[in-house]
This record gives structure tokens, sequence and C-alpha cells, in this order.
């Protein structure tokens, strides 16, 4: 009885310490908002110990220190936390940064999503390295549910001619493989500058006004709300301002890599819609 007794209790003792490996109590340092974001919705917001300006998703996140921003990363700092494991962000973290940190001997990886079907692989990455495949799968799984159905509604659907102000002094726009141009050619909009050479150009108004936008897109609270933003509604001659096309879709949410994307595509895609019905309903 004895050894049975003794035998059961070091199954239980072996079973606690499979347990403590597969759920590390982990420290890590996220290095931007939708890495930051994502963690939290697989379950291991409560393991970041440090993030980055801006990160603030959900509203625990902005009781996180922050230890840097897209041009300078506190490297000294970051050292003396000790994290088990830093994420960065590999074309939104100085490049030389990060790898001062490896020098350090920190393990760093990489975030670097590019396509919008990327959200759900990095979801299940980041479910790899805090052991939450479960629910970082299954997340992954509705994501892509989710686009794979928003593609598939507006495939066919009638272009329509819209710009992007992405900023507005300089002005600059969205063009070739940029998150946003993806967004936007998801939902049906034509972009008159998408084959421009940069993802993210710079561009004259007298451009903008000549291709003669049905639908202007203003993000807020960046563009929309700045005290530089555009004020379409002077150009009268436009589509977009004379039928009341100018559409301000959250920036927080389309410009970040993560699931809440997908809440304000919808949006963004549904109003796109409505001019679209609104134009071939009067056209000649």
């Amino acid at each position: 009885m004895r050894v049975r007794f003794g035998f059961s209790i070091l199954l239980i003792l072996l079973s606690f310490a499979v347990y403590a490996q597969e759920q590390p109590n982990q420290r890590i340092v996220a290095l931007a908002p939708h890495i930051v974001e994502s963690l939290f919705a697989i379950g291991a917001g409560d393991r970041i110990i440090a993030t980055t300006d801006h990160a603030d998703y959900p509203n625990a996140a902005k009781d996180i220190p922050q230890v840097g921003n897209y041009a300078r990363l506190q490297i000294e700092r970051i050292v003396q936390l000790q994290p088990d494991l830093v994420i960065g962000w590999k074309t939104g973290n100085p490049i030389e940064d990060l790898e001062r940190l490896e020098k350090y001997g920190l393990k760093v990886v990489y975030s670097n999503p590019s396509q919008l079907e990327d959200v759900a692989s990095e979801l299940r990455f980041y479910g790899e390295l805090t052991s939450l495949t479960e629910q970082a799968n299954a997340l992954a799984e509705s994501y892509l549910s989710r686009l794979h159905t928003l593609k598939r509604k507006y495939s066919d659907a009638a272009p329509v001619v819209t710009f992007y102000e992405m900023w507005a002094r300089p002005l600059r726009t969205v063009a070739k493989k940029a998150w946003l141009q993806q967004q936007i050619a998801l939902c049906g909009a034509q972009n008159p500058f998408s084959d421009l050479a940069e993802d993210y150009p710079l561009i004259s108004l007298e451009q903008v006004l000549a291709s003669n936008p049905q639908v202007v897109i203003q993000p807020s609270p960046h563009s929309a709300s700045s005290p530089d933003a555009l004020n379409w509604q002077q150009w009268q001659h436009i589509p977009a301002a004379k039928h009341g096309f100018v559409f301000h879709p959250n920036a927080d949410k389309t410009h970040r890599m993560t699931m809440r994307m997908l809440d304000e595509l919808e949006l963004l895609c549904q109003n796109i819609d409505s001019a679209r019905e609104f134009y071939i309903s009067n056209s000649d």
C-alpha cells in the first residue's frame, strides 16, 4: 500500500511538472500594438511585461510599461527586465535595435504580417510561443472564415473609384501591396493610384481631384480629426464630396493586423457598397 501510495504521489508531481512546462510563467516584451492585442486575445496578456507607444487595447494594455516606439527602443531597460521572450515587429521596429537585443542574448522572434490572411498565422504563432494553441487556433479559424466570407461577398462587385487619404500634409495615399490597399480592394474599390511604385506614395491634390473619386476614405482619429486634415466638401465637383461619400473608418482598427480589423473592414465595405448602389441607380 505504501509503495502504491508513493507511486501515486510521484505521478501527481510529474503531472504538475509537465503542466508547469506547458503553461510557463513567461515574461514577454511585445514591441507593437498589434502584437499586444493578439496576445491578449489568446489569453496571454498577463505575461506581457513591457510594450511600446500606442499599445492601448484592451484597456489593460494601457497599464503595461512602455519601452520605446517605432523610431527607438530602450535597449538597456529591456535587458534589465530580463524577459523570456521578445516579440518584435520586423517592419515596425528599428532593425538595428532588435539585432542589439539578440546580441545581449535575449530570445527575439519576429512578427511580420503582410497579407490579410497573416493575422490568422500570427495568432497561431503566438499560440505556439505561449502554449495556448487551442485558443489561438480557434480564433485563427474564426478570423479566416469571416475574411473569406467578405472576399466572396464583394468578389464580383462593380468597381467604385476610391481615394484613400493616408495622411494629409504631405498628402499620402496607399498603393501596391499596402495593408490598407488590400482592404479597399477586397471591398471592390478601384484605387486610381494602386500601381504607383511605393506602398504609401506621396501624391498631389491635383492628381486626386483629376481622378474624380466617387469615394474618399479619410480615417479617424489620425487624419479626420487632425487640424491638417483636408476638408473634401470644398471640392463639390468631385462625386465623393457632392454626394457625401467621405467615410471615416477607425484607424486604430483598420491599421492594425488584428482580429478587430475585420469589424471595421465589414463596415467600410458596407459604406463603399452604399456608394456603389447609389451610382448604379443614378447612372445614365
